[in-house]
């Protein structure tokens, strides 16, 4: 379980499940990501792509405690919810024992963030109760939502973005544990949010400010490493392409060469870094 410190804040790292994503020219991750340009990116190797050219990606959340603040960030696929991810099987993962494990019983968590409102990013919100209806999973927590994200993916018609607005977003407004959120909201002294738009309407990005230290958790404003490398590359998902681009190169502008650790989301281990100018590029430094 990756730890790390930022001044007086400790985050974790819970993985809920790692997979590598194969090059596949008919359906690319990245359509320009072959591995014959993945090799001229060396500091890719060996955690982040393999030998073959497959990307190594990882689904996980992100424990951060601050004085007064049990936080979780982005809270995974979830159990029991079939998902196009997943191949419409669900989940049974271990992943409350690990995040307890982590020092954060799911009861003793008292706020839970989603950097946006995608299958992976909100699942863990809900969990399926002893009358097999949907329940908050951390029953003490505040939700903080962004207001403009969810007025985007309330009115999207996709059948599995119906879903997930069903099992994982809904039942926590009907519980009234959740609260909308600008996306510049302070959740604490140390903690805030900071608008990273583009691969969705309202995307934030996490960032924590202690004792002069600084990390930013990305969420998806970039999926992997290579983007650092190559932040033209968009995935099929990002829902603006061209907003995710000019994101991504002013973040890495502003982030090169400062000591500032960024936090992947969907990273493999070791998941964190530092931004690096690499001639007319850059590249993350691990």
């Amino acid at each position: 379980m990756l730890k790390w410190k930022i001044g007086d804040v400790t985050v974790t790292r819970v993985v809920e499940f790692e997979s590598p994503v194969p090059y596949n020219k008919e359906a690319p991750f990245f359509e320009e990501a072959t591995p014959d340009v993945l090799r001229s990116m060396p500091w890719l190797y060996p955690n982040f792509v393999q030998e073959d050219g497959s990307l190594n990606l990882s689904v996980h959340a992100l424990l951060v405690e601050a004085k007064g603040l049990k936080l979780v960030v982005d809270t995974c696929v979830g159990n029991d919810k079939p998902r196009n991810m997943t191949g419409q099987r669900p989940l049974h993962r271990p992943f409350l024992q690990h995040i307890a494990e982590g020092g954060f019983p799911r009861e003793s968590v008292n706020t839970v963030v989603c950097t946006h409102l995608h299958v992976d990013h909100v699942g863990w919100n809900t969990m399926l109760g002893e009358d097999g209806k949907w329940v908050p999973t951390f029953p003490n927590a505040r939700y903080l939502i962004g207001r403009q994200e969810y007025e985007h993916w309330i009115k999207d018609e996709d059948a599995e973005q119906k879903a997930i607005m069903s099992d994982s977003v809904k039942p926590i407004f009907e519980a009234g544990v959740a609260q909308m959120v600008e996306m510049n909201h302070r959740i604490s002294p140390e903690v805030r949010l900071m608008p990273t738009t583009g691969h969705t309407p309202g995307h934030v990005s996490v960032v924590i400010e202690s004792k002069g230290e600084t990390a930013i958790i990305t969420g998806d404003m970039m999926h992997h490493p290579s983007q650092i490398g190559h932040p033209e590359w968009s995935p099929s998902f990002d829902s603006d392409k061209e907003a995710a681009r000019v994101t991504r190169k002013a973040m890495l502008k502003d982030w090169a060469d400062k000591p500032i650790l960024i936090i992947g989301t969907h990273f493999a281990a070791p998941t964190a870094g530092h931004i690096k100018r690499d001639g007319e590029t850059y590249k993350f430094a691990v």
